[in-house]
């Protein structure tokens, strides 16, 4: 007996791509090797138009950098691949690939830095690979405290997040070895703070602790029985620290507060290089 062919080929093309609509980014992608029926259906603008944020449009007009597309499947490649500029620099946008889902990063300028005010203990410099047009460099403290703030409504709905800080050491950096604590709390009103997760991390790994001896050259030093969180290298060249997660449900207004603060040691510290904090769906 000859193969029965799937009613659901004969479909016509609009209802094929309302289908895919309700699948996901990953899964439109598959379904375009499935034929040239689907093909065609999976690339339509009807499917990606459903997997773009519903206030992309407002999102994207805060740019000063136009995204020029042929379709809406290349245009939100292009909101996933490179980031956008918005709020005058203040923050760059993309989208989750897998997703479709928000995801900010404060630049520098935006986020509170204890003494960033300080000529003798922090800088503002560029670098060619960061997004910003800034970035702040550590020249000298004990007492490290970096906090940052967004708006829930700015994020998706649904969405499990987390926080990371985006950095970069200096040839010269030292006193970052010690564990900083980090947190994300939401606060729903003026009087009402929910607190998160009190988080231990290490913007220098244990493991890469760099220690001076006279007359002979830094070396790595384990050190042993310690836990936390430690960085990991990004594609765009950066380093990032996971400081906490968070859940936005559907209607949720609420400010959400990451902190990271070294304030126990109190050894002074140098050459850590704050790019900004970004928050995105937790994978």
């Amino acid at each position: 007996m000859a193969d029965e062919i799937s009613p659901l080929f004969s479909l016509p093309e609009d209802c094929i791509a309302n289908i895919i609509s309700f699948t996901s980014p990953k899964d439109a992608c598959r379904a375009t090797a499935v034929s040239l029926g689907f093909k065609s259906a999976a690339e339509s603008d009807a499917v990606w138009d459903r997997f773009l944020p519903p206030d992309y449009k407002e999102v994207v007009s805060g740019s000063n950098s136009p995204v020029t597309c042929s379709t809406k499947k290349e245009f939100y490649f292009s909101l996933c691949e490179s980031p956008l500029l918005v709020d005058g620099g203040k923050m760059s946008f993309r989208l989750s690939r897998s997703t479709g889902k928000k995801c900010y990063m404060l630049c520098a300028r935006e986020v509170e830095i204890a003494w960033i005010h300080t000529p003798m203990h922090w800088t503002w410099t560029s670098l060619p690979e960061s997004r910003f047009a800034e970035v702040a460099e550590l020249l000298s403290v004990c007492w490290l405290e970096i906090r940052g703030t967004l708006r829930s409504q700015m994020l998706s709905p649904k969405t499990n997040y987390s926080a990371y800080l985006v950095f970069k050491l200096s040839e010269n950096h030292y006193g970052l070895h010690c564990s900083s604590k980090a947190s994300v709390k939401v606060v729903k009103e003026s009087t009402t703070k929910t607190e998160g997760d009190i988080n231990t991390v290490y913007i220098v790994p244990p493991t890469n602790r760099r220690v001076k001896f006279r007359c002979r050259r830094p070396r790595l030093l384990p050190l042993r029985n310690a836990e936390g969180r430690v960085p990991f290298s990004r594609t765009d060249g950066w380093l990032e620290i996971e400081l906490g997660e968070f859940f936005i449900d559907e209607g949720d207004e609420f400010d959400v507060q990451i902190q990271l603060c070294e304030t126990e040691h109190l050894n002074w510290k140098k050459g850590l290089i704050v790019e900004g904090i970004e928050v995105r769906p937790k994978e």
